[in-house]
């Protein structure tokens, strides 16, 4: 599995808004205080915003609590589907060719089950 920079910077925004949940950062702050360049950032809040994990209306703010939001659906929304090594699954749904060998098809969708299942029990406010 690669984590995307589009990922990374989407989930360093949504822990940063959920510890200044009282406040409304700016574009600018979260750039600052993220390390998030602002075009980019702008990029990645269009995301959020459109899919409603974020909310504009005097600064910007999380559209739902933190702890509704997992860290797998934001890294799903940047990175599509996960697969933990390109060959078990190039888009997710194909079939691999190591599908000829059970044992070894079985270990990465094991292992796939097991990334699936820890990225969907934290959330945002696990890591804030």
């Amino acid at each position: 599995m690669k984590l995307s920079l589009c990922s990374e910077y989407a989930l360093l925004c949504l822990i940063h808004l959920a510890r200044f949940s009282h406040e409304a950062p700016t574009l600018e702050s979260i750039s600052a205080a993220c390390h998030i360049p602002a075009e980019t950032l702008n990029e990645t809040l269009s995301v959020l915003k459109k899919e409603r994990y974020i909310k504009t209306t005097r600064g910007i703010q999380l559209a739902k609590p933190a702890s509704r939001i997992n860290v797998l659906e934001i890294i799903r929304l940047f990175d599509g589907a996960l697969a933990p090594l390109e060959p078990v699954s190039v888009k997710g749904y194909e079939i691999a060719p190591m599908e000829s060998e059970p044992k070894l098809s079985g270990l990465f969708s094991q292992i796939q089950k097991q990334v699936i299942s820890q990225l969907e029990n934290v959330t945002i406010a696990d890591l804030a």
